[in-house]
């Protein structure tokens, strides 16, 4: 695997396609993903990633604030902090909230549907939703609002967009009989945004971004990120990375100004306190996903970090969590 494609195996990723909507120009729409929409696939995720692709015509997106982003057939757009905005064929039009527009699915019909708009050029678009339930990585916090893809383009793009216009072509005639399919298809859409994206960034020669983009040090963290519970010590991940245990070291510690176990044990820390606010798990299952032998190990490493024992913890965030 890619590094990229190793961190984003650590942030358990689930989806969905909820929606197939269909406009006719004029039209202008206002949406976000909300709970609702994730609730035939799962449970709310902690965070949430909305996406659409375009099987049909042309449109245009805007996030408050930025400039807006033109898509046509075969555009892929991801919103990775999930932020509202504005889709239609003229955004200086009075926009509709698209969850009055939803009619539930009838016959012959394998998803909720819109159907909206004047009688001008047609857009069609397919809007799903990637969930993230892995600990709070580095990575999602410095993506922009919008990524957008051109399936054509990406590495295994005739395969993708195949399988995509197969999934389109099902559900024009009312059946769609892999939707687990196209959750697998948005995660490696979202790898193929992410990479692109990175790709487009000036190079830097310090922080979290530019490690990532370091071969070695890349590979790394993609391990560490993908098995954060795994026995990695330095001499473990400098094999693995291709370095000397002094050279990868030195090299790690340059660009993410602390060491590999340093940085690995921050990662677990943070995984673990997740687990702790939102789970019931056992403390020994938790200490042992964070790669500790021993719960006493782990009671004492989680003190270190957040100055209490994480028992004690846990029910100090419990009872500061409003009611449901």
């Amino acid at each position: 695997m890619d590094p990229i494609s190793d961190i984003v195996q650590g942030l358990h990723l689930s989806g969905g396609l909820f929606l197939d909507a269909q406009f006719g120009a004029p039209w202008c729409v206002v949406a976000r993903v909300g709970p609702e929409d994730c609730h035939p696939f799962s449970a709310t995720p902690r965070h949430l990633i909305a996406y659409h692709y375009v099987t049909e015509g042309q449109l245009q997106l805007q996030l408050a604030g930025q400039a807006p982003v033109s898509l046509s057939r075969g555009h892929l757009v991801l919103l990775p902090h999930n932020d509202e905005h504005r889709l239609g064929s003229d955004l200086t039009l009075p926009a509709v909230g698209v969850d009055g527009l939803i009619r539930p699915a009838g016959e012959g019909q394998c998803l909720p549907s819109i159907r909206y708009g004047g009688e001008g050029p047609r857009a069609r678009i397919l809007c799903g939703f990637l969930g993230c339930d892995g600990p709070g990585d580095p990575l999602l916090p410095l993506l922009p609002g919008v990524l957008v893809l051109r399936v054509a383009d990406a590495a295994t793009g005739d395969w993708i967009e195949s399988s995509l216009q197969f999934a389109a072509r099902q559900l024009a005639s009312g059946r769609l009989e892999s939707p687990a399919m196209l959750a697998r298809l948005a995660e490696l859409l979202f790898i193929e945004a992410i990479n692109g994206w990175l790709r487009a960034q000036p190079t830097t020669s310090q922080g979290w971004l530019a490690g990532l983009r370091d071969p070695v040090v890349g590979r790394a963290l993609g391990l560490l990120h993908g098995r954060p519970g795994q026995r990695w010590t330095t001499t473990l991940l400098a094999r693995e990375a291709g370095l000397s245990r002094s050279a990868f070291a030195e090299r790690f510690r340059t660009l993410l100004g602390e060491p590999p176990m340093t940085y690995l044990a921050r990662w677990r820390m943070q995984g673990a306190a997740r687990q702790l606010a939102e789970s019931a798990l056992p403390l020994s299952r938790i200490a042992l996903e964070a790669g500790y032998d021993s719960e006493a190990a782990f009671n004492r490493a989680f003190k270190r970090v957040f100055g209490l024992p994480p028992a004690t913890w846990r029910r100090r965030q419990q009872s500061e969590d409003p009611a449901p």
